[in-house]
């Protein structure tokens, strides 16, 4: 359930991130949207000549979504 929780934080404070991108916050909602690399693994292929898998996965968080992922645990703990 906790780790439910924090992907809905990290993912409504990424829809937030959006809309406060074309708000009237001016130069510091590009602090709060600006993407900082985490962790990238690059994509890997896997060809089995009937069906062919393309695996990969990159973390690419904002700060608004830390801080939806935050929200997020706090509300955990308070239910």
């Amino acid at each position: 359930m906790l780790i439910l929780f924090l992907l809905t934080g990290a993912i409504l404070g990424g829809i937030l991130g959006e809309v406060v991108a074309d708000s009237y916050l001016g130069g510091f909602a590009q602090y709060l949207i600006k993407t900082v690399p985490i962790f990238d693994l690059p994509p890997v292929t896997i060809n089995l000549f009937v069906v062919k898998f393309i695996i990969g996965f990159s973390l690419h968080p904002s700060l608004i979504s830390i801080l939806g992922v935050i929200l997020a645990f706090w509300l955990f703990n308070r239910v």
